[in-house]
């Protein structure tokens, strides 16, 4: 069954607010094996979201409304959601004793416009708020001939959350059909977007109880694959089976297939290996050494770094030749190797890594340009080094050279 869910607000159509209670609400779904097909956000007139919930009627099974159902008078959720159904909201005598009863205890004056909270719309039922002042709503009504099930929560994430997870999903696992949602999330580096697409198209589009969605961010591709199944066996195998798949022909672009991170997956090699790593940064000024450290019990494997920026540091620090660097200048492959070896030797550890180039927006020539990095590895006496070109701002060429740092050790502790 498909579901949509509105969130109320004006103030998440501004750069200031965010709605965060959908994914609550959609992990919560995706659980009973829910599908959210839809998310819409609408700001408080009422024409706009009647609008939108005859649009969400129309097309999912279940729609879940948050937010508007407070005591302002912006707050219009019931009153869309009567309108858009063409039936009309009744004040419950049993929720307005409750509200005076709630304020006097507080030794609070309640105001008028609070009565608007008792608003319940024909023919829905009532989930009790225990953490505020506005309940919830729950139909199970008819929309154009067919059946719809309908929650208003409220947009607090302290009572949207619990209300939802207490009343609203127990009374959804009553009414639906079991199904399971099996997932998995694989992670490949270092592959454009539309060649990773182009590689897996031809196998994911076979799997048509498989739903594959490829997202690029963050220097990497994520495919996330999900399958709901009457048992969560039978899903996580036609998933599974899938995912050998796609991993057989990423080959080597994939780092992994259980959601870890290349940092994580990195220091697992390490340890594996019982190896070491140490670090000289020079344009990524410690980038590498701080994801490697983000980490916990990655002082295991990693011994640490120097941010070695001005030529005198690349000497001192990790031994490089000054000689080296007049003859072939501070961007170069040759002092990035020097770099990558001079580190192993100072801190004693297995494999160096040497990153040196030009992140911008400055300092870039005709024939080293901006985005231009050397990255070198030094391991077993063998010391060698990738020329890249890397596009964007300074913090993006930043990324991708400690991302292609870190995808190169990974390479290198594979081959041994």
């Amino acid at each position: 069954m498909k579901c949509e869910i509105i969130a109320v607000g004006s103030e998440l159509l501004t750069p200031w607010r965010q709605d965060t209670n959908s994914l609550f609400l959609t992990e919560k779904l995706n659980e009973i094996g829910v599908h959210v097909a839809f998310k819409t956000i609408v700001g408080d007139r009422q024409r706009d979201l009647v609008s939108a919930v005859r649009t969400a009627l129309g097309r999912a099974d279940i729609l879940a409304v948050m937010g508007g159902l407070g005591p302002t008078e912006d707050d219009l959720s019931r009153e869309a959601v009567a309108e858009a159904l063409g039936v009309t909201v009744h004040r419950d005598g049993k929720i307005v004793a409750a509200l005076a009863a709630r304020f006097a205890e507080r030794r609070i004056l309640m105001t008028d416009n609070n009565l608007k909270q008792a608003d319940i719309i024909e023919g829905a039922k009532v989930l009790p708020n225990a953490n505020g002042t506005a309940p919830g709503l729950w139909l199970d009504t008819k929309f154009a001939g067919h059946r719809k099930l309908i929650m208003l929560v409220p947009g607090p994430p302290s009572e949207c959350k619990p209300l939802f997870a207490d009343q609203c999903i127990p009374r959804l696992k009553e009414l639906l059909p079991v199904r399971h949602i099996a997932r998995r999330v694989l992670k490949a580096t270092m592959i454009p977007e539309s060649t990773a697409d182009a590689l897996l198209a031809p196998i994911y589009t076979t799997y048509k109880d498989v739903e594959t969605t490829i997202l690029a961010g963050n220097c990497e591709i994520q495919l996330q694959l999900s399958c709901a199944k009457p048992s969560l066996e039978a899903a996580q195998l036609r998933v599974d089976e899938l995912a050998t798949l796609l991993e057989e022909a990423l080959d080597l672009h994939l780092f992994s297939s259980t959601g870890e991170t290349l940092e994580q997956i990195v220091l697992y090699y390490l340890e594996l290996k019982q190896e070491t790593l140490a670090t000289a940064e020079s344009c990524t000024g410690g980038l590498l050494a701080q994801r490697l450290t983000s980490i916990s019990g990655s002082s295991r494997s990693f011994l640490g770094g120097a941010v070695v920026y001005s030529n005198e540091l690349k000497t001192d620090f990790a031994n490089v030749p000054a000689e080296l660097i007049e003859t072939y200048g501070a961007v170069s492959a040759e002092v990035a190797e020097a770099l990558a070896f001079g580190i192993k030797r100072r801190a004693g550890a297995s494999m160096g890594v040497g990153i040196t180039g030009i992140a911008g927006p400055s300092g870039g020539s005709e024939e080293k340009p901006v985005g231009l990095v050397y990255i070198a590895t030094s391991y077993n006496n063998k010391t060698e080094s990738l020329e890249c070109h890397f596009r964007g701002d300074r913090e993006k060429i930043r990324q991708w050279a400690t991302q292609q740092a870190l995808d190169l050790i990974r390479r290198r502790l594979m081959q041994q």
